[in-house]
Formats: C-alpha cells, sequence, structure tokens
C-alpha cells in the first residue's frame, strides 16, 4: 500500500511539474496582442471580418497557423474537427502562400470558417505573433486565452467553455 501511495504522489508531483513548465512556456511565448484587437478591421478570403461582432454571441476561436509549421500539421486536424462541431474558428495563414493556396490547404485540412491570409506576414507582426501555432479565444471582443504551440483538442474545449461562462 505504501509503494502506491508514493508511485501516486510521484505521478502528482510529475503533473504539476510538467503543467507549471508548460504554463511558464505559454506565457512567456504570448503575444502581446493590442487592446483593440477585436475591432480592427480584417479581410479575409471571404470578404470583410469584424471580430468583435463575430464574438458577441459565442467564443470564437483564432487559429494561427503556416503551412511550413510542423506543429501546424498536429493541431490542424483538431481546430477542422472543432469548426466541423460549429466552433467559429477564424484561421489566420502566416506566410503561407497565395489565397489560392490558403484556401486549397484548408478545403484539404476540412478546416471551416472565416480565412484569412497574411502573406507577408503583416498582421503576425502587428499581433506580435512569434510561434505558430498560435490560438487566441475572443468572446464579446474581448481576448479571453491565447496558447501557443501543441495543445489537445480537450484543451481548446476547455477553453472556449471557459470563455463563454
Amino acid at each position: 500500500m505504501s509503494r502506491l501511495k508514493r508511485w501516486l504522489r510521484e505521478a502528482l508531483l510529475l503533473v504539476l511539474i510538467a503543467g507549471a513548465v508548460l504554463w511558464g512556456m505559454d506565457w512567456w511565448r504570448a503575444p502581446q496582442l493590442p487592446a483593440d484587437l477585436a475591432q480592427q478591421p480584417l479581410t479575409s478570403l471571404q470578404g470583410d471580418v469584424n471580430l468583435a461582432e463575430m464574438s458577441q454571441h459565442q467564443p470564437v476561436l483564432v487559429y494561427v497557423w503556416a503551412t511550413w509549421c510542423g506543429v501546424c500539421k498536429l493541431t490542424t486536424p483538431t481546430v477542422a474537427a472543432l469548426s466541423q462541431q460549429g466552433v467559429k474558428v477564424v484561421s489566420v495563414a502566416l506566410r503561407s502562400g497565395s489565397d489560392a493556396r490558403v484556401a486549397t490547404w484548408l478545403e484539404k485540412k476540412g478546416v471551416h470558417g472565416v480565412a484569412i491570409n497574411d502573406e507577408n506576414g503583416a498582421l503576425g507582426q502587428r499581433w506580435d505573433i512569434n510561434a505558430t501555432p498560435t490560438f487566441i479565444v475572443l468572446h464579446q471582443g474581448k481576448v479571453v486565452s491565447t496558447s501557443s504551440g501543441w495543445t489537445s483538442g480537450w484543451g481548446l474545449k476547455l477553453r472556449l467553455w471557459w470563455a463563454s461562462r
């Protein structure tokens, strides 16, 4: 019995340390987003977009990714599944080629929603995006959370759920 207790205690400690390291990395890599991020006019492949209006009734997941990003290849299927489940997704393609290439890539991956092509990286620079993928959750025009790097589907669902509370 004491062996089991010791093992459980060590496992719990390991989980806490891993959680603290992951949180610290997220905090360190977090973009310094402009205060008016949701009010900035954006042009998507579908037309003009207002993130403040989009996020009024339900949270919006802004997914900043790139075709050349290895981790994005792991996170895109999760984002695609969320978009197919009705989550509002705004994908921002960072330096990933032409509008046609971005549209084809998103269609092939099954990501639905608004798509912004940041072909020259100006938007990513304005938003201080230093890592891809970056996830930004907006609700009622306010940034609720940000995360960079790999994250799980459950992690994204939890952030979206928390934003709606």
